[in-house]
């Protein structure tokens, strides 16, 4: 962590217990003009109010949370980049890969410096890991008929994926795709999805505005919109055909999409940004650039192919 940062969260960290400190003297100052114990001048419902003191045990225990918070921030990180007095640590390495985290964890318990987070990590991995690596010998599509490693392909989709994809894994408008029908950018199959999930993908959808003006997008607009079947100027599909030359080195000449380059198949209706007039010519004027995230680091290879078996099963009922 930067020294900025350092500097930022212990400023505001330290002020707001220091400004405790002073509000809980304050409060227990006089300052209503009122002599201690008498009337505030305050009833409601035959009850009285006095101008009493802070009971004193709530303001013992102020005062120890108070020295506490001070005591705790000098034991432990928790000011920037402060490693505190005790020199404790949550985990034993900053994390460049899964395989460099796993190594340094076997290391540190070899010598046995394993910290609270990593004799976590180390208790899972001697549980889970020989689970892992044996649904990893299934192939993605044999596998997706286990229920049982569905279910923990479901927990890790939930962990993982959910955020863009949905819990149901249906998607949603914005570049996130259904995942439950037959419709893939990439392609579907086992080693698909294993490759997607590892490498991640990222879009390439250039924006046409500069090359073909609003007239021309309007009319490819009309011809993409003729493929799938919708009512659109038939003069303007026409023009918007001739235009489509262009659009056809990845989406091909028959709109139908090239899996190896993530294009996605023009005739069948389903839109990953929207299939509206506005929403294709949104796409066509400023282009799309989605990313699925890589997730090799995060998961490894054994979970992603857990998580991929889950996925195809999701469309291969």
């Amino acid at each position: 962590m930067s020294m900025f940062w350092t500097i930022w969260i212990s400023v505001i960290t330290l002020g707001l217990i220091i400004g405790c400190y002073f509000l809980l003297r304050w409060c227990l100052s006089n300052q209503t003009g009122v002599p201690e114990g008498e009337s505030m001048g305050h009833e409601f419902d035959g009850i009285e109010e006095l101008n009493n003191q802070l009971p004193r045990w709530w303001t013992i225990m102020f005062y120890i949370t108070i020295i506490w918070g001070f005591l705790y921030l000098a034991l432990y990180p928790g000011l920037g980049a402060y490693e505190g007095l005790l020199g404790w640590k949550s985990s034993n390495q900053n994390i460049q890969s899964l395989e460099e985290s796993m190594q340094a964890r076997i290391d540190a318990k070899e010598q046995g410096k394993l910290v609270e987070y990593d004799r976590e990590l180390d208790y899972a991995a001697d549980k889970f890991d020989p689970i892992f690596e044996a649904y990893a010998q299934v192939p993605v599509e044999e596998l997706a008929k286990d229920a049982e490693a569905n279910k923990v392909g479901q927990r890790l989709f939930l962990q993982n994926c959910s955020q863009c994809h949905g819990s149901d894994a249906r998607g949603q408008n914005g570049g996130f795709p259904n995942l439950t029908d037959d419709d893939w950018l990439y392609g579907g199959s086992g080693d698909k999805i294993v490759e997607t999930l590892i490498n991640g993908r990222r879009a390439a959808m250039p924006a046409w505005l500069d090359a073909m003006g609003e007239d021309g997008i309007n009319e490819v607009v009309n011809y993409v919109l003729s493929l799938s079947g919708r009512d659109v100027d038939p003069q303007l599909a026409k023009a918007g055909k001739t235009r489509f030359a262009a659009c056809a080195a990845c989406h091909g000449m028959d709109g139908k999409g090239n899996q190896m380059l993530g294009a996605p198949n023009l005739t069948d209706n389903i839109w990953l940004y929207g299939g509206s007039h506005r929403a294709v010519t949104e796409t066509l004027t400023y282009g799309r650039n989605g990313v699925m995230p890589a997730f090799e680091k995060t998961l490894g290879k054994d979970k992603i192919h857990v998580v991929a078996a889950y996925v195809y099963s999701l469309s291969n009922d």
